[in-house]
């Protein structure tokens, strides 16, 4: 779980966020170990006395046509819930030794053959060794298949059959004062599973998010009232038919109540490759846009009204190489309306590496139609 706090300055929308705290939920009171060479599972494991293996706690009987309401949802997503343990080494800076980091987290099961999704900031890199809890307490070994800090998402792989899937909704439909609830793991694997609900508070927030790599702007999140806390990250977000509508990402430290969630509909395209491909190759453009939501930082761009304006390029990438120009406003991707950057990202994604794009720029009050030759992103990769 990102947490951010309130910032002292004034500023506008949810831009006063900064980061204060963890990408992730660190155990043993954010430990950190010393380096080692890992050679099996058991090196890893967290201290027992503090922190027990899940156990399947008893639960009465109902027959789920008799449940309505919250219980109905619960009960019809709950074992597609999973726990997230993971261990990765941080190379260490400037002549420093490297710190080796166990966290946990939460995520998804998207797919019976053993796909999960979860935060970026879960599974870290490509080569963060993970194990998945199951509902029943089962652990299985995972694989991080790729990666975007960009959208905080990650896709997790298991090796497993006829897994129980989540049902998605549709994220574009949600309106505020909808119910949602939160499915996951606050504070350790002790409290696996842990449920609380509320309701959609507000739509289409933008939150800047400072992490290991940067700055980063999130858009179009779900804002709830629905308790959230570290190791809820990566859990869903659930309406009140068991539909999957959110990942669970960022809570307000600073204040009750406030938690946000990624939209479910902003990774269906990476869902898609991966079902229809069994892998996400990410496309890439090579720029750097604000959107409205975003110009309210910087106020150069306060005017802009539409579509996403274009503040860098990069020398090498296929924006560049077909003409887009800096201060462009790009409005459209094949025929679709781009407001957003988010809008943008995920548009492209729908595409493979390799596929022409038509793009609709503005530029000095004019409009101009630019072809471009989608490339792979050359920092994020996959396994």
């Amino acid at each position: 779980m990102q947490l951010i706090q309130l910032s002292s300055k004034k500023r506008k929308l949810i831009s006063a966020y900064t980061i204060i705290a963890i990408a992730m939920f660190f155990l043993s009171s954010c430990n950190i170990l010393q380096p080692r060479d890992p050679q099996d599972r058991n090196q890893y494991q967290y201290n027992e006395t503090s922190y027990p293996k899940h156990i399947q706690a008893p639960q009465a009987t109902r027959d789920p046509a008799q449940l309505g309401g919250i219980a109905f949802a619960v009960q019809k997503v709950r074992p597609s819930v999973v726990g997230i343990s993971t261990y990765h080494v941080r190379q260490g800076d400037y002549g420093m030794e490297s710190q080796s980091i166990e966290g946990v987290g939460s995520g998804f099961i998207v797919s019976s053959d053993g796909y999960i999704l979860t935060n970026d900031h879960v599974a870290v890199s490509l080569d963060t060794k993970i194990w998945v809890i199951l509902h029943n307490g089962d652990e299985l070994e995972g694989k991080a298949l790729w990666t975007d800090p960009t959208l905080d998402l990650a896709m997790i792989k298991v090796n497993g059959t006829d897994l129980p899937a989540a049902e998605l909704g549709d994220s574009s439909q949600l309106i505020v004062g909808d119910p949602a609830i939160a499915i996951g793991t606050p504070l350790g694997l002790q409290f696996q599973h842990t449920t609380t609900a509320g309701i959609i508070s507000a739509l289409d927030r933008t939150v800047e998010v400072g992490t290991e790599r940067g700055q980063n702007f999130m858009e179009d999140l779900i804002q709830t009232d629905a308790s959230i806390n570290p190791g809820n990250s990566g859990g869903p977000l659930v309406n009140i038919d068991g539909q999957i509508i959110g990942i669970n990402t960022i809570k307000v430290v600073s204040a009750e109540g406030i938690g946000f969630a990624i939209p479910i509909n902003a990774a269906k395209p990476v869902l898609q490759h991966f079902f229809e491909e069994g892998e996400f190759v990410t496309p890439y453009i090579g720029v750097v846009g604000y959107d409205k939501n975003i110009a309210h930082y910087y106020k150069q761009t306060s005017s802009l009204v539409e579509g996403v304006y274009v503040v860098s390029l990069d020398p090498q990438g296929p924006a560049y190489k077909s003409g887009i120009k800096i201060n462009d406003i790009i409005t459209r991707v094949d025929d679709k309306p781009v407001t957003k950057m988010l809008e943008l990202r995920t548009t492209v994604y729908t595409h493979r590496v390799g596929e022409v794009v038509q793009l609709i720029v503005i530029r000095d009050g004019r409009e101009m139609e630019i072809e471009m030759t989608l490339e792979q992103n050359p920092v994020l990769t996959a396994n």
